[in-house]
């Protein structure tokens, strides 16, 4: 079902022209993209399953929402009519997903995995795939679309109590890269941001089962994680550079995170320093 408001009210950027397609835009990540692509001028479909905060994002950005839970191939199938009837689409912006559990793969249990893999990879797959006819109309004549996955660090290395994620962001990062050969030569783009240690209210929260306190342990005395809006910044810059500039992929850590296992907690300081 359809959420819309007006974009046109005082207060809402003009359009572009260009309208992205953002999923995951209830919380974190996703809702902060809605916000960037819709203060640098872009109309924004945003889509996740939560109608009433997505409801309260349309109203304060002026964007679009679209409750859909794209787990789910038919509600995938709704999401495109609906964007096949109400204008072009330009931009997808996947960032719905997710982790659950911290366990090693001997105890791992079957239904997180399958959850995973049906949130992180399948979804992705299918919705794509959904998409790209609409995508590549946009680009005809001279113009020019744009797929963007925010996959993980934890695509690109392991670490301990994190394989069923790994596992999943692995599989997610393949699409990505097997897209950008088999679209070569037409005018789309696709680019992969996979950050690390990110602050969000849900991320970590939803993995460790709800527990608030193990939650924050995850950040405790890690000097300025990233925000939000740091990786919102990126998928801004990515869909805003010129047509003939394609990032491929964006690896973003907070200082302190040299690795997906390898955190500094505690202040940064030189060598030396007292």
């Amino acid at each position: 079902m359809a959420i819309t408001s007006d974009d046109t009210s005082d207060g809402f950027p003009a359009a572009n022209g260009r309208r992205a397609v953002v999923t995951g835009a209830s919380t974190g990540i996703g809702e902060a993209s809605v916000r960037a692509l819709r203060a640098s001028g872009w109309d924004v479909v945003g889509v996740a399953r939560r109608a009433d905060r997505l409801d309260a994002l349309a109203a304060e950005t002026g964007a679009t929402a679209f409750a859909a839970d794209l787990t789910d191939p038919e509600q995938i199938d709704a999401l495109a009519a609906h964007l096949a009837e109400t204008g072009p689409v330009h931009a997808l912006v996947h960032v719905a997903g997710g982790a659950r559990g911290t366990d090693r793969v001997e105890d791992g249990s079957a239904e997180q995995w399958r959850w995973m893999f049906e949130a992180n990879v399948l979804a992705v797959q299918q919705l794509t795939a959904a998409l790209l006819p609409q995508l590549r109309a946009a680009a005809s004549g001279g113009g020019h679309a744009d797929l963007l996955f925010l996959t993980s660090v934890a695509a690109r290395a392991a670490y301990p109590g994190g394989s069923g994620y790994n596992a999943a962001k692995a599989a997610e990062s393949m699409i990505p890269q097997a897209l950008r050969l088999e679209l070569n030569g037409e005018p789309i783009r696709v680019t992969e941001v996979a950050p690390g240690m990110v602050h969000t209210e849900e991320f970590t929260l939803r993995r460790l089962g709800g527990d608030a306190a193990a939650a924050e342990a995850v950040y405790s005395g890690v000097e300025a994680p990233l925000t939000a809006d740091d990786v919102a910044d990126v998928v801004s810059y990515a869909l805003n550079a010129p047509a003939h500039v394609n990032l491929d992929l964006v690896v973003i850590r907070p200082v302190a995170q040299a690795a997906a296992h390898l955190l500094a907690r505690g202040p940064l300081r030189p060598r030396g320093e007292d």
